[in-house]
Protein backbone atom coordinates (compact mmCIF):
# COMPACT_ATOMS: atom_id res chain seq x y z
CA UNK A 1 0.00 0.00 0.00
CA UNK A 2 1.17 3.65 -0.82
CA UNK A 3 2.88 5.78 2.04
CA UNK A 4 1.09 8.63 0.14
CA UNK A 5 -1.89 8.84 -1.62
CA UNK A 6 -3.13 11.03 -4.64
CA UNK A 7 -6.93 11.38 -5.19
CA UNK A 8 -8.38 14.60 -7.00
CA UNK A 9 -12.16 16.19 -6.86
CA UNK A 10 -12.47 17.92 -9.61
CA UNK A 11 -9.83 20.91 -9.55
CA UNK A 12 -8.47 19.80 -6.07
CA UNK A 13 -6.26 17.49 -5.28
CA UNK A 14 -6.08 15.65 -2.19
CA UNK A 15 -2.73 14.20 -0.78
CA UNK A 16 -2.75 12.26 1.94
CA UNK A 17 0.13 10.30 4.33
CA UNK A 18 -0.76 7.12 4.57
CA UNK A 19 1.08 5.34 7.65
CA UNK A 20 -1.74 5.32 10.77
CA UNK A 21 0.32 2.90 12.10
CA UNK A 22 3.05 5.12 13.23
CA UNK A 23 0.49 8.31 12.97
CA UNK A 24 1.54 8.86 9.72
CA UNK A 25 5.30 9.84 10.78
CA UNK A 26 7.57 10.77 7.37
CA UNK A 27 10.52 8.03 6.73
CA UNK A 28 13.03 8.49 3.53
CA UNK A 29 10.44 6.71 0.73
CA UNK A 30 7.43 8.90 2.14
CA UNK A 31 9.31 11.74 1.90
CA UNK A 32 10.05 11.60 -1.45
CA UNK A 33 6.43 10.08 -2.29
CA UNK A 34 5.54 13.87 -0.93
CA UNK A 35 7.52 15.70 -3.09
CA UNK A 36 6.49 13.42 -6.06
CA UNK A 37 2.73 13.95 -5.10
CA UNK A 38 3.22 17.86 -5.13
CA UNK A 39 5.11 18.13 -8.30
CA UNK A 40 2.30 16.11 -9.97
CA UNK A 41 0.17 18.96 -8.34
CA UNK A 42 2.09 21.53 -9.57
CA UNK A 43 2.25 20.40 -13.07
CA UNK A 44 -1.21 19.81 -13.60
CA UNK A 45 -2.95 22.54 -15.35
CA UNK A 46 -6.42 20.80 -14.67
CA UNK A 47 -5.45 21.20 -10.56
CA UNK A 48 -5.63 24.35 -9.03
CA UNK A 49 -5.44 24.10 -5.05
CA UNK A 50 -4.21 20.58 -3.00
CA UNK A 51 -5.25 19.31 0.22
CA UNK A 52 -2.80 17.52 2.37
CA UNK A 53 -4.01 15.45 4.90
CA UNK A 54 -3.22 11.97 6.91
CA UNK A 55 -4.63 8.73 7.12
CA UNK A 56 -6.50 8.06 10.18
CA UNK A 57 -7.03 11.02 12.67
CA UNK A 58 -3.37 11.93 12.70
CA UNK A 59 -2.26 14.81 10.46
CA UNK A 60 1.43 14.02 11.25
CA UNK A 61 3.44 12.86 13.87
CA UNK A 62 6.32 14.38 12.12
CA UNK A 63 10.05 12.53 11.44
CA UNK A 64 9.65 8.31 11.83
CA UNK A 65 12.59 8.27 14.72
CA UNK A 66 12.47 4.68 14.92
CA UNK A 67 13.32 4.89 11.31
CA UNK A 68 16.42 6.70 12.29
CA UNK A 69 17.06 5.22 15.47
CA UNK A 70 17.14 1.75 13.40
CA UNK A 71 20.13 3.24 10.96
CA UNK A 72 17.57 3.98 7.77
CA UNK A 73 19.28 6.98 6.28
CA UNK A 74 18.15 10.17 4.84
CA UNK A 75 18.62 11.14 1.35
CA UNK A 76 21.90 13.93 0.88
CA UNK A 77 25.24 14.22 2.38
CA UNK A 78 25.70 12.24 5.85
CA UNK A 79 26.60 13.71 8.90
CA UNK A 80 29.41 12.49 10.26
CA UNK A 81 28.94 10.09 12.83
CA UNK A 82 25.65 10.26 13.46
CA UNK A 83 24.39 8.20 10.83
CA UNK A 84 21.63 10.38 9.86
CA UNK A 85 22.07 11.45 6.00
CA UNK A 86 20.66 15.33 5.27
CA UNK A 87 22.02 17.70 3.04
CA UNK A 88 20.95 21.53 2.84
CA UNK A 89 20.83 21.45 -0.74
CA UNK A 90 17.74 19.69 -2.44
CA UNK A 91 14.12 18.25 -0.88
CA UNK A 92 14.10 18.51 2.98
CA UNK A 93 14.16 15.88 5.23
CA UNK A 94 10.06 15.92 5.30
CA UNK A 95 9.87 15.81 1.49
CA UNK A 96 8.24 19.05 -0.04
CA UNK A 97 9.56 21.75 2.75
CA UNK A 98 11.55 23.41 0.87
CA UNK A 99 9.29 23.56 -2.24
CA UNK A 100 7.62 26.61 -3.60
CA UNK A 101 4.71 25.66 -5.38
CA UNK A 102 2.66 28.30 -8.22
CA UNK A 103 -0.33 26.86 -6.52
CA UNK A 104 -1.50 26.92 -2.90
CA UNK A 105 -1.78 24.70 -0.86
CA UNK A 106 -4.11 23.60 1.99
CA UNK A 107 -3.55 21.59 5.21
CA UNK A 108 -6.60 19.66 6.30
CA UNK A 109 -5.30 18.57 10.37
CA UNK A 110 -6.83 16.62 12.85
CA UNK A 111 -5.27 14.73 15.45
CA UNK A 112 -1.43 15.67 15.92
CA UNK A 113 0.61 18.04 13.38
CA UNK A 114 4.10 18.05 15.66
CA UNK A 115 7.29 18.45 14.84
CA UNK A 116 8.44 17.89 11.16
CA UNK A 117 4.57 17.57 11.24
CA UNK A 118 3.84 21.26 11.98
CA UNK A 119 6.70 21.99 9.37
CA UNK A 120 4.68 20.23 7.22
CA UNK A 121 1.69 22.39 8.31
CA UNK A 122 3.55 25.37 8.07
CA UNK A 123 4.61 24.87 4.91
CA UNK A 124 1.11 25.30 3.73
CA UNK A 125 -0.97 27.97 2.51
CA UNK A 126 -3.85 27.59 5.40
CA UNK A 127 -4.73 25.10 8.17
CA UNK A 128 -7.88 24.06 8.47
CA UNK A 129 -7.90 22.07 11.61
CA UNK A 130 -9.79 19.94 14.09
CA UNK A 131 -10.90 22.08 17.61
CA UNK A 132 -9.05 18.85 19.25
CA UNK A 133 -6.06 19.06 16.76
CA UNK A 134 -2.55 19.83 18.39
CA UNK A 135 0.06 21.97 16.65
CA UNK A 136 3.46 21.14 18.83
CA UNK A 137 7.18 21.76 18.67
CA UNK A 138 7.03 17.55 19.95
CA UNK A 139 10.87 16.84 18.76
CA UNK A 140 12.26 19.10 21.92
CA UNK A 141 11.94 16.29 24.21
CA UNK A 142 14.31 14.43 21.81
CA UNK A 143 17.04 16.32 20.91
CA UNK A 144 15.47 16.96 17.11
CA UNK A 145 16.02 19.77 15.21
CA UNK A 146 13.44 21.62 13.33
CA UNK A 147 15.11 21.43 10.09
CA UNK A 148 12.33 21.46 7.55
CA UNK A 149 12.08 25.58 8.31
CA UNK A 150 9.98 25.23 11.35
CA UNK A 151 12.25 28.00 13.13
CA UNK A 152 11.94 30.06 9.86
CA UNK A 153 8.26 29.68 9.26
CA UNK A 154 6.65 29.60 12.46
CA UNK A 155 8.21 33.33 13.67
CA UNK A 156 7.15 34.83 10.11
CA UNK A 157 3.00 33.16 10.77
CA UNK A 158 2.51 33.91 14.72
CA UNK A 159 4.83 36.22 15.60
CA UNK A 160 8.53 36.24 17.33
CA UNK A 161 7.65 35.93 21.00
CA UNK A 162 4.66 33.41 20.54
CA UNK A 163 7.25 31.47 18.38
CA UNK A 164 9.70 31.60 21.46
CA UNK A 165 6.67 29.64 23.39
CA UNK A 166 6.39 26.94 21.31
CA UNK A 167 9.87 26.56 20.14
CA UNK A 168 11.64 26.35 23.54
CA UNK A 169 8.73 24.67 25.60
CA UNK A 170 7.57 22.43 23.52
CA UNK A 171 3.76 22.81 24.65
CA UNK A 172 0.99 21.74 22.41
CA UNK A 173 -1.35 24.54 20.85
CA UNK A 174 -4.98 23.38 20.53
CA UNK A 175 -8.01 24.94 19.90
CA UNK A 176 -8.83 28.54 19.85
CA UNK A 177 -5.51 29.47 20.83
CA UNK A 178 -4.14 27.81 17.46
CA UNK A 179 -6.60 30.16 15.84
CA UNK A 180 -5.95 33.18 17.84
CA UNK A 181 -2.05 32.82 17.06
CA UNK A 182 -2.65 31.97 13.09
CA UNK A 183 -1.77 28.30 13.31
CA UNK A 184 -5.12 27.45 12.65
CA UNK A 185 -7.06 29.24 9.63
CA UNK A 186 -10.24 27.79 9.94
CA UNK A 187 -11.46 25.50 13.54
CA UNK A 188 -13.98 23.04 12.85
CA UNK A 189 -15.62 19.75 14.28
CA UNK A 190 -14.04 16.98 14.83
CA UNK A 191 -13.44 14.43 12.13
CA UNK A 192 -14.64 17.40 9.63
CA UNK A 193 -10.92 18.75 8.91
CA UNK A 194 -10.49 17.28 5.23
CA UNK A 195 -14.32 18.04 4.11
CA UNK A 196 -13.67 21.88 5.02
CA UNK A 197 -10.34 21.82 3.50
CA UNK A 198 -11.70 20.46 0.27
CA UNK A 199 -15.21 22.87 0.02
CA UNK A 200 -12.26 26.00 0.96
CA UNK A 201 -10.29 24.78 -1.78
CA UNK A 202 -12.96 24.47 -4.65
CA UNK A 203 -13.63 28.18 -2.91
CA UNK A 204 -10.65 29.07 -3.93
CA UNK A 205 -10.49 27.27 -7.01
CA UNK A 206 -12.88 29.74 -8.50
CA UNK A 207 -11.06 32.75 -9.11
CA UNK A 208 -9.73 33.88 -11.58
CA UNK A 209 -5.90 31.69 -11.11
CA UNK A 210 -3.96 33.82 -12.75
CA UNK A 211 -4.39 36.71 -10.52
CA UNK A 212 -4.47 34.67 -7.56
CA UNK A 213 -1.08 33.01 -7.72
CA UNK A 214 0.50 36.25 -8.86
CA UNK A 215 -0.44 37.66 -5.93
CA UNK A 216 0.38 34.36 -3.67
CA UNK A 217 3.96 34.70 -5.16
CA UNK A 218 4.15 38.27 -4.69
CA UNK A 219 3.16 38.13 -0.52
CA UNK A 220 5.89 34.88 -0.36
CA UNK A 221 8.57 36.69 -2.45
CA UNK A 222 8.65 40.10 -0.37
CA UNK A 223 9.91 38.46 2.71
CA UNK A 224 13.45 38.31 1.05
CA UNK A 225 13.62 41.86 -0.46
CA UNK A 226 13.85 45.66 0.86
CA UNK A 227 10.47 47.50 0.62
CA UNK A 228 11.35 48.93 -2.98
CA UNK A 229 12.43 45.90 -4.71
CA UNK A 230 9.17 44.03 -3.04
CA UNK A 231 6.93 47.03 -4.58
CA UNK A 232 8.21 46.82 -7.69
CA UNK A 233 8.14 43.22 -7.89
CA UNK A 234 4.51 43.46 -7.25
CA UNK A 235 3.82 45.93 -9.61
CA UNK A 236 5.34 43.42 -12.19
CA UNK A 237 3.45 40.22 -10.71
CA UNK A 238 0.21 42.41 -11.43
CA UNK A 239 1.19 43.64 -14.50
CA UNK A 240 1.24 40.55 -15.65
CA UNK A 241 -1.83 39.53 -15.21
CA UNK A 242 -3.36 42.31 -16.25
CA UNK A 243 -1.55 42.16 -19.65
CA UNK A 244 -3.19 38.53 -19.94
CA UNK A 245 -6.48 39.87 -20.41
CA UNK A 246 -7.79 38.09 -16.97
CA UNK A 247 -8.13 41.40 -15.21
CA UNK A 248 -10.50 43.26 -18.06
CA UNK A 249 -12.77 39.75 -18.03
CA UNK A 250 -13.06 40.06 -14.64
CA UNK A 251 -13.90 43.71 -14.99
CA UNK A 252 -16.90 42.99 -17.67
CA UNK A 253 -18.41 40.03 -16.04
CA UNK A 254 -18.77 42.96 -12.99
CA UNK A 255 -19.83 45.24 -14.79
CA UNK A 256 -22.57 42.38 -16.62
CA UNK A 257 -23.84 42.23 -13.04
CA UNK A 258 -21.64 39.82 -11.06
CA UNK A 259 -20.63 39.59 -7.99
CA UNK A 260 -23.12 42.15 -6.45
CA UNK A 261 -23.74 42.82 -2.74
CA UNK A 262 -20.89 41.31 -1.66
CA UNK A 263 -21.16 37.70 -3.74
CA UNK A 264 -18.73 35.52 -4.90
CA UNK A 265 -20.36 34.13 -7.62
CA UNK A 266 -17.59 35.59 -9.84
CA UNK A 267 -18.91 34.33 -12.79
CA UNK A 268 -15.69 33.09 -14.13
CA UNK A 269 -15.92 30.77 -17.05
CA UNK A 270 -15.31 27.52 -16.58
Amino acid sequence: MSTVLFDTDGEVAVVTINRPEVRNAVDDPTAAALVEAFRRFDADEALAVAVLTGAGGTFCAGADLKAVASGQLRRGATISGHGWAISEDGDGPMGPSRMLLGKPVIAAVEGYAVAGGLELALWCDLRVAATDAVFGVFCRRWGVPLIDLGTVRLPRLIGHSQAMDMILTGRGVAGEEALRMGLANRLVERGRARDAAVELAHQLARFPQRCLRADRLSAYEQWGMPFEQAMRNEFRRGADVIRSGETLAGAARFAGGAGRHGSFETGKPR
